[in-house]
């Protein structure tokens, strides 16, 4: 079997005049070829069954583009989601009319803002779209906010967790989304926290409805000020949490843990805690419980106080149960919650309730950080 003498000269005075991209309507039996101009097509006119005769295409393209006379590659086909494709193969694999092959550039590391355009004008898919912003020229590009837009637009009807969380990670990373955008993801978090969880990673310093800081903190920040300028960790991560973006990043933890949804989220959530405060996490075996992770924080404090921390405790010994709080929440990752998650497939309320052994003692923490301390305005460093 051949293409038709017909199609076969069209398609080659198609492929002649320069086309982009290829794309094929296999409803419509069209294939449509982005140009410079506009867009070209052909009308084909099968001689066998329509999907063998499509396969023919393919091939027919595929030999123009690739050299390969059998199709699509089937190595690519393997490595399509691995993002080991050779950047300079990423357009002519846009000429093979094969989905299989966009997707394949979409996660290609090299992807351009230009080759993201025409992956676009053949595939246009929300997993395109996210994976596309993943790639710094093409968010950067005129693509990004074609993409960005396209997203918030179809994400109130994306249904599974790890997407959501995707796109809103991949919304904010590059600050792709406007003022009223972001409000209303934001707003979707109080029902949803999926939409938390990339505000949390992406802006944990700069969220949506600021608080203000801790009513002592004038007086705290003032105390451990030669410690930060020394670069103490600990005093920066306490000065931290105590300001009004720390104060807000609890507050917003805190809300989120009220509907955590499913495991992914509860997974999520809980690593953005040590994520958070990174800096003055140990590198101890991940915790099991809150019991273990508190009991470390304790021990470090009272038993084994690393030497930064020292001159904390005998200088500021008022606000020794803040530290306690600042490494118990710094040792949380989702390690914390694998004993539950794992005997349960629990979601939404029930998991909220299977999961009290966890949030119960960690949102304790987050309380002593958001209550203030009676701090003497005589005490000098």
């Amino acid at each position: 079997m051949e293409l038709s003498s017909e199609d076969s000269f069209c398609l080659n005075v198609m492929l002649a005049a320069g086309v982009q991209a290829v794309r094929i309507d296999s409803n419509g039996m069209r294939v449509f070829g982005l140009t410079e101009k506009g867009e070209a097509s052909v009308h084909l006119h099968p001689n066998c069954r329509q999907d063998q005769y499509l396969k023919l295409v393919k091939q027919s393209l595929a030999e123009h583009a690739l050299d390969s006379p059998e199709g699509y590659p089937v190595y690519l086909r393997r490595w399509t989601r691995m993002g080991q494709l050779r950047d300079d193969n990423l357009s002519k694999l846009l000429l093979t009319g094969e989905e299989e092959a966009v997707v394949a550039v979409v996660h290609a590391p090299g992807l351009t803002n230009e080759i993201a355009r025409r992956a676009w004008w053949i595939m246009p898919t929300i997993e395109n779209a996210r994976r596309m912003l993943e790639k710094e020229d093409v968010a950067r590009g005129e693509m990004g906010k074609v993409l960005a837009d396209f997203l918030v637009e179809h994400l109130p009807f994306e249904e599974d967790d790890l997407a959501i969380m995707d796109t809103v990670r991949a919304l904010l990373w590059f600050d792709l989304v406007d003022p009223a955008a972001e409000k209303k993801l934001w707003a979707r978090g109080k029902q949803h926290g999926a939409y938390f969880i990339g505000f949390l990673e992406q802006r944990p310093h700069r969220l949506p409805n600021p608080l203000p800081a801790r009513a002592d903190y004038a007086a705290i920040h003032a105390l451990l000020a030669p410690f930060i300028s020394a670069g103490n960790p600990y005093a920066q991560q306490l000065d931290q949490l105590l300001s009004g973006p720390g104060q807000t990043f609890l507050a917003t933890c805190e809300a989120a843990m009220q509907r955590p949804g499913t495991h992914e989220i509860v997974s999520a959530l809980l690593n953005t805690y040590g994520k958070y405060l990174e800096t003055i996490r140990t590198t101890e075996d991940k915790a099991r419980s809150m019991e273990e992770i508190i009991g470390r924080a304790v021990t470090l404090i009272d038993d084994d106080a690393p030497a930064a921390l020292t001159p904390l405790l005998s200088t500021l010994p008022q606000l020794k149960p803040d530290l306690i709080a600042l490494l118990t929440l710094a040792g949380v990752d989702q390690w914390a919650a694998y004993t539950v998650l794992r005997r349960t497939t629990a979601v939404n309320a029930l998991l909220r309730t299977k999961l009290e052994p966890v949030f119960e003692p960690i949102q304790a923490q987050m309380r002593v950080l958001r209550t203030m301390k009676t701090i003497d305005p005589a005490s000098e460093l």
